[in-house]
């Protein structure tokens, strides 16, 4: 997912590891996108959408990761950085509201991410690593596809037949097997011909 991720940020801009940008602000603001879909209003009946839920998780992890990169440090050594954070850390058990602001609290603080407050968010949120995976290269690879399809320049159409991109992903997540090889290049290929069918005819 390290790799995949540095390919995607390569894409936009060629250089942004050096650029230092702000990642940790994007983490932070995508954790009250979260909170949005889960509910927060005491004063009006809400019920979480956790689907959306766990998709804002996906999106925090990609900024989170891009967090973790720095001038000179390999994606290895970050991967074993991850690991060894991960197996010293003991879960919280907090809610979802709870461990999201604790996500984000931290983001600001330390202005970078913490692998294991976003492990709490996972456990919270319902999501394991399998789910993680399953939904990191789907959104990566829409993400691609965006690129792809104009989303610089303006000309990319999200929504699709009366609904997001997005939703379409999930949709056809649920059809294709993670383990396959192959995943990304069949993710990629069943939006290309979706968006044909609904966007481009």
């Amino acid at each position: 997912m390290l790799t995949m991720q540095d390919k995607m940020n390569t894409r936009v801009h060629e250089n942004w590891v050096e650029q230092n940008f702000e990642w940790y602000r994007a983490a932070w603001i995508e954790c009250g996108e979260l909170i949005d879909h889960y509910g927060f209003k005491w004063w009006k009946k809400q019920d979480p959408d956790l689907q959306q839920v766990r998709l804002e998780a996906i999106d925090i992890w990609h900024f989170g990761m891009s967090a973790l990169f720095q001038p000179g440090k390999t994606v290895e050594e970050i991967a074993g950085e991850m690991a060894a954070e991960l197996q010293a850390h003991q879960p919280s058990g907090l809610g979802v509201r709870e461990a999201t602001e604790a996500l984000a609290l931290d983001c600001l603080q330390s202005r970078g991410f913490s692998p294991s407050l976003f492990w709490d968010l996972m456990l919270a949120s319902g999501l394991d690593f399998d789910g993680l995976y399953r939904s990191y290269v789907g959104k990566n690879v829409l993400n691609f596809f965006r690129q792809d399809h104009g989303y610089k320049e303006g000309s990319y159409i999200k929504n699709w037949d009366g609904k997001e991109d997005n939703e379409h992903l999930v949709d056809l997540l649920e059809s294709l097997e993670a383990s396959d090889p192959l995943f990304a290049e069949q993710v990629y290929a069943a939006l290309e011909k979706r968006y044909r069918e609904t966007v481009l005819n």
